[in-house]
This record gives C-alpha cells, structure tokens and sequence, in this order.
C-alpha cells in the first residue's frame, strides 16, 4: 500500500470507529431508563446488562483480533458493524427484558472490533508514528461519546419523538427508547457503507505464503500470549479496566448524591471529560509520544490516574480551596470547581495510560499476530469491565459512596510495578522526531 493509500486507510478506519462508537453513545442517556420501563428492570438488572455487553466483548474480542489475522481487517470490521445494524434494531423493538439482554450480548460479540480497528492502525503506520497514530483512534471514540449522548438525549425529547412518528409510517414503532435505538443502528449502517465502499485492506497475503502455511488461530493466539512482555501487559490492562468500571459506573450516582447534580448536569460534565479525552488522545498524546519512550510516559499516566481517581470522592472537600465565582458566573461555585479540577487529571491520565499501553502491546508483538494480541488485551479489559461493575456497585451501597474510587485507585499501583518490570524489546530504539510537533 502506497503511502497515500495508508493515509487514507487511516483516515477511514478513523471514521469507521467514530459512527461505531457514536451509535454506542446514543444509547447511553436512555439504557438505564429503558430498562426500568420493563417489570423487574431494576438497578441490579442495569448492572447485569452492562456485565453481559462485557462479557460478550471479552469472549469475542480475541476471536474477531485473530480471525483479522487470517482473513483480513475489512471483512472483519465489516462483519462486526453488520452486527450492531441487527443489535441496535433488536434493541429498540424489545418487548421484553431478554431481548434487551439478547441485544446486548449481539452488540457485545461486536464490539470487539476495536481490536481489529487497532491492528489496522499498526498495519498502515510506522513504529515510529504509530503511538500517535493508536490515540487517534482514541480520539475517534471520545467524539463518539461527546457527541452521542447530546444526540440520543435530543433525540429521546417528546417533540422531536411526536414529529418523527408523524414523518414515518405508523407500522414504524417510534417511542423515546426506540428513536435513538434506530439512529444508532444508522450509524452503524453508515460505517457499514463507508467501510465496503472507501476502506482498503490493510492486511496482504505475501505471493509465498498460502492458507495453509499461516499459523492456526490457536497458534496466533498463543504466541501472542507468549510475546515478551505480554503477559505483563494483559495484568495491566486488567487492573486499568476494573478500578475505571468504578468511575464510569459510580460517577452519575456520585455527583447525583453529593452534588445534587441532574441527569442534565452530569452530561455536560461528562461532555467535559470527553473533550479532554478527544484533546489528550488527538493532540497531546502525539506530541509526548515524539518525545517520550511508552514506558515512562505509561508510568506517568499512571500516577495521573491513582491521584484522581483516589481524590474523587473528596473533590467537594478540595472545592474549599477553590474562590467562589458566582459573581463571574452563577454555575461557578468553589465545589464545581474543586470537582472540575480532579476531572481535568481523570481523562489526562486515562489517555496518556491507555494508548501508552495499547503502543507497548503492538511492540511485543510480531506483524501476524497484532490482530491477536490487540484482541486478547481487549479481552481481558472487556472481562475486568464484567467483574468489576458488580462489585464496585456493590462497594458504593454497603460500604460508602467514596469506596469504589478508593479502592480503585489502589488496584491502580501494581499497574505501575507491572509497567516497570518491561524490559527493553528485541528492535532497536524508535526514532523520534526533535520537534514533537511535527508528529500529528
């Protein structure tokens, strides 16, 4: 592939997991209402839902990393958005609360695909730029869920339900869970169509090598498994994954109950974690990876993410430092400051941590398994995302509204300890340019 055709490639794989994770996103400000409108749907049956999306991901994400492998990262990604198509339209005609959880668990098996999205990335971007490159794809999603959220909130609205369901046939269920539904299935769709008609293959079968001289699935697998510094990697990963499921499960019910914050309030604060986090993975990542190795900057995130994790819960204690600026304006109390202030390092730490590793896992492991490896790391996230939900909720009702951050945030040294213990790998250091600016 020429060096056009990898830019472009990128490019398009970028827009891919944008409209992906925009789908996903729209979802997001009607699930848990959704699921309190069926008989049963109570706080534990949303946790369980969440699990089951999760789950789904952990079994599938390596299969669909190790199928690219073989067969190729478009037809893969294609595939996988075919599926979120049926799971988005499953879910927004549910009658029942199985069908929501058979929804999904299809949506899940899908949404492993980030694996196969990451591999073509480190297919058609040099060692050196490649960093940089992984947290563009990081930026994708965080558009994603900046802009989802706004979209299915919008789209939930009775007026804009009342003028959709009077546009469209009545044989066409329109409800304010069954809107934003339909949209992200269209979102996905529209990837479908900009992935078969504009993406290239990124992944060639060389003229010497033929199906049956390519390694097994199993074989992909395990030598991805068996890559120095892997296993390493798949601990911290793990780790990352369980003490963040307690920020993103806990957050709403934590600025809810100590904040007295709504529904609409706390999706602004998360519209300001997403930019920070599109800012981080689209701009500043490329920069320090110019001019850091992945190992101190995954060490430095790191350090970002236990601080704010752990002062989370005393963000409205850390607001006294702060000067009350409801003269300025009347938002502008010192609790919101002291809170944006701990938000500002949350999503700083989690991009820098999360495409320094994600670098690290495309560096230990050889050009024919980085399907596979990038969807084993996937994987053991997407199974410390199952385990962790449940218990950090279970944390915040028993023990206090501060435990799952507190604990989290320890679960988050040994990540440091793991990181360290990476030794150097067999290939000469990356070049990096003097200028960080010139990596983009």
């Amino acid at each position: 592939m020429s060096d056009a055709g990898r830019r472009r490639g990128l490019a398009i794989v970028l827009a891919v997991v944008f409209l992906d994770l925009l789908g996903f996103g729209i979802v997001i400000p009607i699930l848990p209402f959704y699921t309190r409108s069926f008989p049963g749907g109570t706080e534990f049956v949303i946790g369980l839902l969440a699990a089951s999306y999760s789950a789904m991901q952990f079994v599938f994400a390596p299969l669909l990393g190790s199928l690219s492998d073989r067969a190729g990262r478009r037809p893969v990604l294609v595939l996988s958005l075919c599926g979120s198509v049926l799971a988005w339209t499953v879910f927004g005609l549910a009658d029942a609360l199985w069908v929501l959880f058979a929804s999904r668990m299809l949506a899940g098996a899908m949404g492993g695909n980030l694996s196969t999205a990451q591999a073509y990335v480190a297919d058609v971007t040099p060692p050196e730029r490649r960093a940089a490159a992984l947290g563009f794809v990081g930026a994708a999603f965080g558009l994603g869920f900046i802009f989802g959220p706004g979209l299915g909130a919008v789209l939930s609205f009775d007026a804009t339900v009342a003028a959709v369901d009077a546009a469209l046939p009545a044989a066409v269920p329109i409800t304010r869970f069954s809107l934003p539904s339909f949209a992200a299935a269209f979102a996905s769709l529209c990837g479908v169509v900009v992935a078969l008609l504009f993406l290239p293959e990124s992944r060639t079968v060389g003229p010497a090598e033929t199906a049956t001289d390519r390694p097994s699935a199993t074989a992909q697998l395990l030598a991805a498994v068996r890559a120095p510094g892997l296993r390493e990697l798949l601990g911290a990963f793990f780790l990352v994954s369980f003490a963040f499921s307690g920020v993103q499960i806990m957050f709403i019910p934590y600025v809810a109950d100590i904040y007295g914050y709504t529904a609409a309030q706390s999706a602004l604060l998360l519209t300001y974690i997403g930019v920070l986090a599109v800012l981080t993975q689209g701009i500043l990542v490329g920069r320090l990876t110019a001019r850091y190795a992945p190992i101190p900057l995954s060490l430095a995130g790191t350090a970002l993410l236990v601080l704010s994790v752990g002062l989370l819960p005393f963000s409205k204690s850390l607001g006294a430092l702060f000067p009350d600026l409801t003269a300025v304006a009347p938002f502008l109390t010192s609790d919101l400051l002291g809170l944006l202030a701990v938000l500002t390092l949350l999503p700083v730490g989690n991009g820098v941590l999360s495409v320094t590793l994600t670098a690290l896992v495309s560096q230990r492991a050889s050009a024919d398994v980085q399907g596979s490896a990038f969807g084993i790391t996937q994987g053991a996230g997407s199974l410390a995302r199952t385990v962790g939900p449940p218990v950090m909720g279970g944390l915040y009702a028993v023990v206090g509204y501060w435990s799952p951050f507190v604990v989290g945030s320890l679960l988050l040294l040994p990540v440091a300890a793991l990181v360290a213990r990476l030794g150097p790998t067999e290939d000469p250091p990356e070049p990096r340019p003097a200028d960080p600016g010139h990596v983009r």
